[in-house]
């Protein structure tokens, strides 16, 4: 069952890096920039960026700017997010010293089962029919998650962030490249009734990159949230629709109107461990950021700092604690509010330096689990993640600071739309329940249950606690390894961050050591000549987007695998 699935998952990630032109390796290395300035973005799209610097030059904090931001990204970049997807956020505030996480992870109706994916014969059903079904959506909590921390920390009125995004809604915006290349696929999210319907002129030619469409639809929904708040969405009008749509066929789901109503964002502190001279602090559980984390602590007993990104040791290093930490993360992590999961034990350094002891060893197999301090056994994981996320970063005036990595799962997520959107698919993040044995997976699905999910969203901290850097990357179940790489590259071989972010993407998880196109040919050949199995060019391509602090200087990073860029005032 769990093999299929995941055969399933990485056959449609690869496909859709290729249409999508998502695969593509960094042939230009764009130069570092460093810039004096006040405040600073780095988001996906130029207009998203450009709406988050306007509302910090009238005087808004970094949350304010992320509001905005993730307004204009629904719908310039709906194949990654929007508003009815979720998101986590890293939030530094400057006054207090403080460093907390902003949980918008979505969460099953109170009617899911363990059986969520499985047809009337109790057999698991296609995965993308999975994906295209009603069953595949939960409560979407991005806005409701952004809302909470711009009641904690907002400067401007709520209502003032969404102006950018609901002009560009209602008089046009120019598609981007990835819009364009991702709405002209073949897959079945791009092409449901929705999809097709909001793709196509009204002479019907589907549209293009570089061409002008509207969204009368979405700048609705917006008016909606900007004067009712999260309210504008979970409740009323905009519920309504959204549970609607879900319900229809193909495969309904089960989401009700009390589902929407009573979902709450989580507010917890940030999981931080120390790596090297630095503090990073990043998601707990049900995200990624326990993976990184662990995955950085197994590296920290290895000499992979002074080899360097043209050593083809350093490289074989990064799979092997890849591999070891993923095996870790998929077993063990799910939703800490339903099953427990040995956060403190996986980042503890004696655990680290046991799994770190193992890299010469483990061969070509899937290596399996450790038994952490403080573990409880579980079914095996079978989780297929595909990705269409996003992340950017904020740093505003006071030095308040968001990282923030936001998604709707799938490409344009169900395909099914609400209100000029497009709804989350992010149930199908969710395990195949049952192992062999008969008993449930960690990540296997549940009631008012929060999916796990590879975001982690990162912010760097030096020796004397203040903030360095933050960073963040798109990228389905490889968000791990990306966010890793880039944080290595960063601070062990102390490259620019640009030039770390540009680094040839390596994502090593179970069977499979994933290498994308560019990589040194020598560096191929030495992993494989270690028994790793190597298969080049797959999966989706990082987005990593972040950004350094030099005194009142900002060093940027925009990964040229897709569109990303800083700005600054």
């Amino acid at each position: 069952m769990g093999v299929s699935v995941v055969r399933h998952s990485f056959i449609l990630a690869t496909a859709l890096a290729v249409a999508c032109g998502l695969g593509a390796s960094p042939s230009q290395a764009r130069p570092h920039a460093l810039v004096k300035a006040h405040a600073v973005v780095v988001a996906a799209e130029p207009d998203a960026a450009q709406a988050g610097l306007a509302v910090l030059k009238a005087g808004g904090g970094a949350v304010d700017a992320a509001v905005a931001i993730q307004a204009v990204l629904g719908l310039e970049e709906p194949q990654s997010s929007g508003l009815g997807g979720g998101a986590f956020l890293v939030y530094y505030d400057a006054k207090t010293g403080r460093t907390r996480v902003y949980n918008g992870r979505e969460t099953a109706p109170a009617a899911a089962t363990p059986n969520l994916f499985m047809d009337d014969q109790g057999k698991p059903m296609g995965y993308i029919n999975a994906i295209v079904s009603g069953r595949s959506t939960g409560v979407p909590g991005a806005v409701a998650m952004l809302a909470k921390a711009h009641a904690d920390h907002g400067k401007r009125p709520w209502a003032s962030l969404f102006r950018d995004a609901e002009k560009l809604a209602r008089d046009g915006f120019v598609v981007p490249g990835r819009m364009g290349a991702a709405m002209s696929s073949p897959f079945p999210m791009a092409n449901t009734d929705d999809a097709k319907a909001y793709f196509t002129k009204p002479d019907g030619q589907r549209y293009k990159a570089g061409d002008v469409m509207t969204n009368p639809a979405y700048a609705h929904s917006l008016g909606l949230i900007a004067q009712q708040g999260a309210a504008g969405l979970l409740k009323g009008e905009l519920a309504g629709q959204i549970v609607e749509r879900v319900a229809h066929e193909a495969i309904p789901g089960k989401l009700t109107a009390q589902d929407m109503a009573t979902y709450k964002p989580e507010v917890t502190d940030a999981l931080c461990r120390p790596y090297r001279q630095y503090r990073i602090c990043t998601t707990p559980p049900p995200a990624g950021g326990v993976g990184v984390l662990e995955l950085l602590g197994i590296l920290e007993h290895t000499d992979i700092a002074s080899r360097g990104p043209k050593d083809p040791e350093a490289w074989f290093q990064f799979a092997q604690a890849s591999r070891l930490a993923y095996a870790d993360r998929d077993y063990y992590e799910g939703d800490p509010d339903f099953v427990s999961v040995p956060s403190q034990g996986l980042t503890d350094p004696a655990y680290d330096a046991a799994r770190a002891a193992l890299i010469p060893t483990v061969g070509g197999a899937a290596p399996g689990p450790g038994n952490p301090p403080g573990a409880t056994p579980h079914g095996t994981d079978a989780t297929a993640e595909p990705g269409g996320t996003t992340h950017f970063v904020v740093v505003d005036a006071d030095g308040d600071m968001v990282s923030m990595t936001t998604t709707v799962e799938s490409v344009f997520g169900s395909g099914r739309m609400a209100g000029g959107f497009f709804l989350n698919n992010q149930l199908t993040d969710f395990s195949p329940p049952v192992a062999a044995d008969g008993t449930l997976a960690a990540n296997a699905p549940g009631p008012r249950k929060r999916p796990r999910s590879s975001m982690s969203p990162v912010i760097i901290f030096d020796s004397r606690n203040r903030p360095v850097a933050a960073i963040g990357s798109p990228g389905g179940n490889s968000i791990v390894a990306y966010v890793a790489k880039a944080i290595v590259g960063w601070v062990d071989w102390k490259l620019p961050l640009q030039d770390a972010v540009n680094l040839p993407n390596l994502v090593a998880r179970g069977g499979v050591v994933s290498v994308e196109k560019g990589m040194d040919p020598a560096i191929v050949a030495a992993l494989q000549a270690h028994g790793l199995p190597v298969r080049p060019d797959a999966g989706e391509a990082s987005g990593l987007n972040g950004v350094v602090l030099h005194g009142k200087a900002f060093e940027t990073a925009a990964d040229p695998r897709r569109e990303g860029v800083a700005r600054s005032y």
